[in-house]
């Protein structure tokens, strides 16, 4: 598998579902966790409604595989294609990663991946060696908002059972209006994902709650990024608790204890998170940092690793 560019293997899951893995380009191994497939027909409308490309993936993988041996793989499609309502734990989240980077034959890689994917990546990064590279994305590696996230999740449940009767379209309905950042007013999304979809979240962060991401940066020990908007704060409304996650705050906050516990920190001025994620804000951040940390085979870094460092 290594070196064949267009390849397609499929990565047997913890439940035993498989995921098909896209593998473009040469180089250095990057897992990249998005959908390689441009979106098209309505679900691209409703992308676009949410501020989101449609071919957001498609433009990330194009960006990097001149330099990078790409593994793209559509993880959140997949968990709510076949949702994991009871599994999907830290623990087997790690593993999944894992079979991806197995079915792509690559030994050592690289990982990125955006909101709750990058919290995957750091579940990942403290239960492997296999790093090379991680690159957290629109969540904060130090004083996650694990405990505001279950309350999101767990209101956004209830709003499925009481849904039940209605037709699932395996997503959430955009309003039909945003503020002039760009993100969605929370008070008008209307839920329309199903009970097991929704509840493979719930089950996930009741795991994150005790977990100590504090202690977890001692277990880092490859070159890290983080990125994130520096309007990344979300409000959501009162169906939801009036709870708001705020995944820019404890990063700005912290960026110096961040540098010195490793990471590398790019604060993107004036965007929230859906305009945070999009390739042309990513990739003058990501491109640039994984040449540099992943071209040429450095020492693996722990706490007191700094960018420029030998």
């Amino acid at each position: 598998m290594e070196g064949e560019d267009g390849a397609m293997p499929e990565a047997r899951l913890h439940d035993q579902s498989t995921l098909a893995v896209e593998v473009h380009g040469r180089g250095p191994t990057l897992l990249l966790a998005v959908n390689p497939t441009p979106v098209e027909g309505p679900q691209a409308e409703e992308l676009r409604r949410w501020g989101v490309d449609p071919a957001l993936g498609r433009t990330l993988v194009d960006g990097l595989g001149d330099r990078f041996r790409v593994v793209a793989f559509d993880y959140e499609g997949h968990v709510l294609q076949h949702p994991k309502p009871d599994t999907l734990t830290p623990a087997n989240l790690a593993a999944d990663l894992l079979a991806v980077a197995d079915a792509a034959g690559a030994d050592r890689f690289a990982y990125y991946g955006y909101s709750w994917l990058a919290l995957a990546g750091l579940q990942l990064a403290i239960r492997t060696d296999r790093l090379t590279g991680l690159v957290m994305g629109g969540f904060p590696p130090l004083d996650g908002p694990y405990a505001q996230m279950l309350q999101v999740t767990t209101a956004t449940h209830a709003m499925a059972v009481a849904n039940s009767a209605s037709a699932p379209s395996g997503a959430t309905t955009p309003p039909s209006s945003q503020d002039e950042a760009g993100d969605p007013d929370w008070s008008q999304v209307e839920v329309s994902l199903t009970e097991a979809q929704t509840r493979q979240f719930v089950t996930l962060y009741q795991a994150l709650q005790g977990f100590d991401d504090r202690a977890a940066q001692a277990k880092l020990g490859c070159p890290r990024l983080c990125v994130v908007g520096s309007a990344d704060e979300i409000d959501y409304g009162a169906r939801w608790g009036g709870v708001r996650v705020s995944m820019a705050g404890p990063v700005i906050s912290r960026q110096a204890e961040l540098e010195a516990l490793g990471w590398q920190v790019q604060v993107l001025e004036g965007l929230d998170h859906t305009q945070a994620m999009q390739a042309a804000q990513v990739l003058p951040v990501l491109r640039p940092w994984l040449i540099t940390w992943l071209a040429a085979p450095r020492t693996a870094a722990g706490p007191g690793y700094a960018p420029g460092a030998s």
